[in-house]
């Protein structure tokens, strides 16, 4: 993995309103916990995607819902970025920010796996950078196929995409070093 002047923590979505009824919750919450805490020990940049939807009641800026989750409390030193799509680059600054701390490396963690995660680290890809999706950091509900199928789906798939020049690695949370 690159040196910690590169790296980045991403935590997407992890609110009060899209992390309810997931697969996995407690267990998928302790690895993000785990993460943002090894993360702060290493001094690591932590990035908190925060979806607001002007349009709804559920995810209006300020609403219950568009709260972060209980041990999800970024820090000063963090950044918040709102977001009002899928993807968390999608007229955010989120690219501005990564870029002026000269990070090139994401590691990813979140909700919705097919949704925001899926989204987000492709648009990364081809942005340029170098992304890390922690096997066992993101999740979902049942829809079409089951949570856990739709987990295990992109955990396959996007470890399979990459660009000329960036890769989109697949790792579970204890074989990860920043």
């Amino acid at each position: 993995m690159m040196g910690e002047k590169n790296s980045a923590l991403i935590v997407i979505d992890m609110q009060l309103g899209p992390i309810w009824g997931t697969y996995k919750q407690e267990e998928t919450m302790k690895v993000i916990r785990q993460m943002i805490s090894k993360a702060e020990a290493e001094k690591i940049d932590i990035f908190y995607i925060q979806y607001e939807d002007p349009q709804s009641d559920v995810l209006k800026k300020g609403t219950q819902f568009w709260q972060f989750a209980p041990g999800i409390t970024p820090r000063k030193q963090d950044v918040i970025i709102p977001k009002q799509a899928a993807d968390s680059f999608y007229q955010t600054l989120l690219h501005d920010e990564l870029k002026k701390r000269g990070i090139t490396h994401l590691t990813v963690v979140g909700v919705r796996t097919e949704y925001c995660i899926d989204t987000t680290c492709r648009a990364a890809l081809s942005l340029g950078y170098q992304v890390t999706l922690i096997e066992d950091g993101h999740t979902t509900v049942d829809d079409t196929l089951t949570a856990e199928q739709i987990i295990k789906h992109h955990n396959t798939n996007l470890s399979k995409v990459s660009t000329p020049h960036s890769k989109l690695v697949v790792i579970p949370s204890n074989e990860y070093n920043y």
